[in-house]
């Protein structure tokens, strides 16, 4: 079969972009990713120590990775963000993990420059930055292939928390464009999909929220960080080959 008809499939690991990449869940994608091989691109946006004390810690252990700041409401700056990545050899993959709640208040009190931001990091980030992925992996542009994982939410599907509905709203976009550009590029090695975490305890979710797992998840308990980062390097997985515009859930059964 020809190869830049079918869905990508990875032999050997490569060099993978992870946004967001050096706090919560993005910490847990890069030090997996990082142990089974893949070179990474730890993205942060402000705070450096957390992402430079990862790329040392992956570097010292034997492996590839290098931290590197980038603003992803700034499209220039997400452009750079791949130039520097470049550093580390051909992109291979891209995790779309980078993400905000915004401001917890009723819908009726959301200003529009909130909503921008939430917006703009959500779903023009992501959009904005599996663009240049496809440029530089897709077959028609000359790459060979690869795999772009975005991170959804289960409030995708639930509306979200009192408070969190637009956060919800911008969700249900990562969905949406994961299946629609998965089928985009299907015919030119790229495949796409997407992780929807449930309550998953991070530094995002107070411990109020946390509590809340108790009653509302099936399992009664949140979701760990490392459950997630599997799920996301199964799906930049070989084993994963023949599946692309899928949302892959781990939420307890929420």
């Amino acid at each position: 079969m020809n190869s830049a008809h079918s869905p990508a499939s990875p032999k050997t690991p490569g060099v993978v972009i992870v946004t967001g990449g050096s706090r919560g869940i993005g910490h847990a994608i890069s030090a997996l990713l990082a142990r089974e091989g893949h070179a990474v691109a730890i993205n942060y946006a402000t705070n450096a120590a957390p992402a430079e004390a990862l790329a040392r810690a992956i570097t010292e252990q034997g492996g590839r990775a290098m931290a590197i700041r980038a603003d992803l409401s700034k499209p220039g700056e997400i452009r750079t963000l791949f130039t520097r990545a470049h550093e580390l050899g051909p992109l291979w993959g891209l995790v779309n993990n980078a993400g905000v709640t915004g401001t917890k208040v009723r819908v009726d009190e959301q200003s529009a420059e909130t909503l921008d931001a939430l917006f703009n990091i959500n779903i023009r980030a992501t959009m904005l930055a599996a663009g240049e992925a496809v440029r530089r992996m897709s077959t028609r542009h000359g790459g060979k292939g690869g795999v772009i994982v975005n991170l959804s939410s289960v409030a995708a599907r639930l509306g979200g928390l009192p408070g969190l509905v637009p956060y919800a709203a911008t969700k249900a976009a990562v969905e949406t464009f994961t299946r629609g550009l998965a089928n985009e590029v299907a015919r030119e090695g790229i495949r796409v999909n997407a992780v929807a975490p449930g309550l998953t305890a991070t530094d995002m979710v107070p411990p109020e929220t946390a509590k809340l797992a108790e009653t509302v998840v099936p399992m009664g308990r949140v979701g760990h960080v490392d459950e997630i980062a599997q799920a996301v390097a199964f799906l930049l997985s070989p084993a994963s080959s023949y599946m692309t515009g899928s949302v892959m859930t781990v939420s307890g059964g929420r």
